[in-house]
C-alpha cells in the first residue's frame, strides 16, 4: 500500500497552535482513520483503511498506524515527524526510502517523499471545515510518469 495518511509536526509551534485545521501534528494526535481507494496502473483499483494513534513528545509527533490494504495482511507503519521552520515539516516514516518532508501552501499541506522502486511520492492533505477531516489526495510517480493515484479523507475518532 502507498502511504495515504501522512502527517507534521512541531517543536516550538505545537503548544501554540491548537487548531488541528492549521497544525498537522495536533490533526493526527489522539486517534485517526483513514479510508481511501488506490488505483495502481494495471491492478484493479482496492480499499485501504487505517486506524492511527499519535503523541507528541518533546515535539515530536510519534504515529503508528495500522494499515489495512483489502487483500493484503495488515502491518504497521511509523511515523516521527517535526516542524523545521515555519510552515515546514521534516521526518521519517517507515516505508519511506529517505526523508519525507511537508509543506504547507495556502492552508493545505503538501508531503513528498520516494519510496524502494524508484517511486516518488506527492500527497496533498486539505482539511475540511470543522478541523475534525480532511480529503488526501495522492499521486505516485516512477521515472516522472504517474503509475498510481489515490483519494480518500482521513478523521479524527
Amino acid at each position: 500500500m502507498i502511504p495515504l495518511a501522512l502527517i507534521g509536526a512541531s517543536a516550538s509551534a505545537v503548544t501554540s497552535s491548537p487548531d488541528p485545521s492549521t497544525d498537522p501534528m495536533r490533526f493526527f494526535e489522539g486517534r485517526t482513520e483513514s479510508n481511501s481507494i488506490v488505483k495502481l496502473i494495471m491492478r484493479r483499483p482496492f480499499n485501504s483503511r487505517s486506524i492511527g494513534q499519535g503523541e507528541i513528545d518533546s515535539g515530536v509527533l510519534e504515529l503508528v498506524q495500522r494499515v489495512q490494504d483489502e487483500g493484503k495482511a495488515p502491518f504497521n507503519r511509523q511515523w516521527r515527524m517535526r516542524q523545521v521552520a515555519p510552515g515546514r515539516f521534516a521526518g521519517s516514516m517507515s516505508e519511506a526510502a529517505g526523508p519525507v518532508v511537508a509543506e504547507e501552501i495556502d492552508g493545505r499541506f503538501r508531503f513528498r517523499f520516494k519510496m524502494k522502486g524508484n517511486l516518488t511520492v506527492e500527497q496533498w492533505l486539505v482539511p475540511l471545515p470543522g478541523g475534525q477531516a480532511a480529503q488526501t489526495r495522492t499521486s505516485i510517480r516512477k521515472f516522472g510518469m504517474t503509475v498510481g493515484r489515490s483519494e480518500g479523507t482521513i478523521r479524527k475518532l
